[in-house]
């Protein structure tokens, strides 16, 4: 394509080498491993739900199991075929039964991987079949009643209690948001299990479960039959359960997910190991679902400066750009993410942001870019929030982004009432509809401003890639080049939850989903 801002496509293109090459290390590393969240998640695909007496998640209990006989490595799937050969009984009632002592799924027989897969077969066609079936519902709604138009606006509820976060969702939806996300409770992202049940108290937000999930779903639903509309649900599978939490979306119908495992890292204190081994199977998820991903690199410009940090977002974006693909994701369920987040009182500042969009469109022309509002220098003043909210979506509108997040006029403040998003789909509307056609009309003078910090963006990210390439990108994190945040490669949550993978190990459904429809 022809950049309007006059970007080197050679240069783009040898970026893009570059952080495939630190991509290509991070998966060789990856594919060694397994993790309790990716077994936990097996057990979810073979239809293993519900608690125990002490309310603990039968996923856990299977795999704590097989953690407590330092057995993991060998896959949650080797010991349940075993199992179901052995007695007979479905996944379920065999954790049922682990649940209770009843049942050491470790000392079953042996046996060969025919017979296996022979036992397993059902099971597994019948996840698949759910997961097929849950997005052809979401294609169905986009074909007969459609949708808004991009930028899609996306507003957020995070009441705590997922009955008033229906209430919100389905106001939002009349008021015209495109994307409801419900924002997940504080700390969630730390739990290594996932709660269950629908859930009424949560603070800063609400806990990601299954039947909160459900919940909201059929609510937009209704709300969407009810506008002539689709409207897509947002929600988090970041953190300590993120594959696990894929699978829920999956099962559930959800459209849009919070996935990045450098988030994690560098703002969660996530072991980096771990939540890399994490990502890959739920972006397998996510990518068989026809799940859009939403990625963090917005959050960079919040504890390190948006002029001077620029490039790290351009870089962390071809990154996860190309972890992506290899995890079978095509680039239209990738919403890299970006953010206007430049000091408002600094000269000029709005062409440069303007840039920054620019450029990130040119360079991931099919990605649903995911453009997040200014949050760092908002303030008690909700009338300059409203107009800083009011700068960034004249450049969403006119760099034709994604998925336009709406800032809100409390930002600052408190979580959104609904007069606040009201206010802030107005001021997104407004613009869209006025400003249409402001990025085919308008040129990046030649030598100028924009053209200019583009070019300059761009160098830097390629002097920093070829960086990672020397050091690798474990070695960069524990350095602190993204955010300005330190990690240790063998620091942080969830590294006991690593196990390398022994030669008994299969999990069928990398290749049944990788890449697939």
């Amino acid at each position: 394509m022809e950049s309007k801002l006059g970007l080197d496509f050679k240069k783009v293109d040898y970026a893009r080498s570059l952080a495939g090459k630190i991509a290509t290390e991070v998966q060789t590393f990856v594919e060694q491993y397994t993790t309790v969240a990716v077994e936990r998640t097996l057990c979810r695909l073979m239809g293993i739900d519900g608690v125990d007496a002490n309310g603990v998640p039968l996923p856990n209990v299977v795999v704590d199991a097989l953690m407590a006989k330092d057995v993991l490595g060998e896959g949650v799937l080797f010991f349940l075929g075993n199992a179901m050969i052995a007695t007979g009984l479905c996944p379920q009632e065999i954790a049922e039964k682990v649940a209770k002592d009843e049942l050491d799924i470790t000392k079953v027989v042996t046996r060969d991987r025919k017979r296996l897969m022979e036992a397993l077969q059902p099971t597994i066609d019948s996840s698949i079949e759910r997961i097929r079936a849950r997005r052809q519902r979401r294609e169905h709604y986009l074909e007969t009643i459609g949708e808004g138009p991009k930028p899609y606006l996306y507003i957020i509820v995070a009441t705590g209690n997922i009955y008033e976060d229906v209430v919100q969702a389905q106001a939002g939806a009349r008021q015209g948001a495109d994307i409801i996300a419900v924002i997940r409770t504080t700390g969630q992202s730390l739990l290594d299990y996932v709660p269950y049940g629908a859930t009424t108290e949560g603070f800063g937000g609400t806990f990601a479960t299954q039947e909160n999930f459900r919940i909201m779903r059929k609510a937009l639903d209704e709300v969407g039959e009810e506008q002539g509309r689709y409207i897509r649900l947002c929600n988090y599978c970041s953190g300590l359960c993120m594959p696990e939490i894929a699978i829920m979306g999956a099962f559930e119908g959800l459209d849009v997910m919070l996935n990045d495992a450098l988030y994690g890292i560098l703002f969660r204190d996530i072991n980096m190991q771990r939540t890399l081994i994490d990502q890959y199977m739920s972006r397998i998820i996510n990518g068989f679902a026809g799940v859009i991903i939403n990625t963090g690199e917005d959050n960079y410009l919040t504890t390190a400066d948006a002029v001077e940090a620029a490039h790290t977002v351009l870089a962390s974006d071809l990154i996860n750009e190309q972890l992506a693909y290899m995890a079978g994701l095509p680039a239209a369920q990738m919403g890299l993410g970006h953010a206007f987040e430049m000091d408002p009182m600094l000269e000029n500042g709005f062409l440069l942001e303007l840039a920054q969009a620019q450029m990130a469109r040119e360079i991931f022309p099919d990605a649903p870019l995911k453009y997040m509002p200014p949050t760092k220098f908002m303030t008690g003043n909700i009338f300059r929030g409203h107009i800083q909210d009011a700068l960034f979506n004249m450049v969403g509108i006119w760099t034709h982004q994604g998925i336009q997040l709406l800032g809100m006029p409390t930002e600052a403040i408190h979580t959104p009432f609904m007069s606040d998003r009201y206010l802030s789909i107005e001021n997104a509307k407004y613009i869209f509809n006025n400003m249409k056609s402001i990025g085919e009309e308008m040129e990046f003078k030649e030598g100028g401003i924009c053209r200019t910090r583009a070019a300059l963006v761009l160098d830097n990210c390629i002097r920093l890639l070829e960086e990672l390439v020397r050091e690798g990108l474990f070695t960069a994190l524990e350095k602190g080049i993204f955010g300005d945040v330190k990690r240790p490669k063998t620091g942080g949550k969830g590294l006991a939850g690593v196990r390398m993978k022994q030669d008994n190990y299969f999990n069928p459904f990398i290749e049944l989903m990788k890449g697939k429809r």
